[in-house]
């Protein structure tokens, strides 16, 4: 905030710089992390690089003087792409079957893709100060998603398999934290719901109830 003064009578003009003590740390966020699956079947791993990207827009609530401790309550979108050895066919009845790719296959990639809305509520405290840009923060937080679309594919040098896979939870949340200084942060999560619906099976009769934990770097942009 610029507050100028004018003093006409014979002396130089007057500029008072004075900061917004009732300032917020409204932010829009963008992050990249890496995908992890905990909890996965036995003997399924991962393979290729399972990332995910998050954006969206935060709102501070302040809840003391100084104002470096509040809340945030925001909103975004994540694209999620996991890479694994875990095959998904759809059958002609609508079924899904799900196994380890057998060894006599040769595959280029199968992807598990899912991209959610989500909205972040966080308790927050920093460092900053009304007349500071530049500060510590650590930020932690409760996410809820909402699946809008998640597909399977598998893709061979003969054939390319793709379709939206009715098996991915819709309503997923999770935990997680930021902390870090200036724009640069790290960011990790972890998902306290499974990937797929309760009941989702390998043909081998093993549970798939695979959570995701997540690492990468989250910034902020004031």
């Amino acid at each position: 905030m610029l507050v100028c003064s004018s003093i006409t009578a014979q002396q130089d003009s007057l500029v008072v710089v004075e900061a917004d003590e009732k300032y917020f740390e409204d932010q829009f966020y963008f992050g990249i992390n890496y995908n992890i699956l905990v909890s996965a079947p036995h003997d399924i791993s991962q393979n290729s690089f399972s990332y995910g990207i998050i954006g969206g827009f935060i709102k501070d609530f302040p809840i003391n003087k100084r104002r470096n401790i509040g809340f945030g309550l925001g909103a975004g979108l994540s694209f999620n792409a996991v890479y694994s050895d875990l095959m998904a066919t759809k059958n002609a009845n609508g079924t899904i079957a799900y196994q380890e790719v057998p060894d006599t296959i040769d595959y280029n990639r199968n992807k598990l893709s899912m991209n959610f809305v989500e909205f972040p509520i966080e308790f927050r405290w920093r460092s900053s100060k009304a007349e500071d840009y530049r500060f510590w923060r650590v930020y932690a937080g409760f996410k809820l998603s909402y699946l809008f679309t998640g597909r399977s594919k598998f893709v061979t040098s003969d054939e390319r398999i793709v379709f939206s896979n009715k098996d991915i939870r819709d309503l997923q949340y999770g935990i997680y934290l930021s902390f870090g200084y200036n724009t640069w942060n790290f960011y990790a999560q972890y998902d306290l719901t499974s990937i797929f619906e309760d009941n989702v099976y390998t043909v081998d009769g093993e549970p798939i109830a695979p959570r995701t934990l997540k690492a990468g770097l989250i910034f902020y942009i004031l």
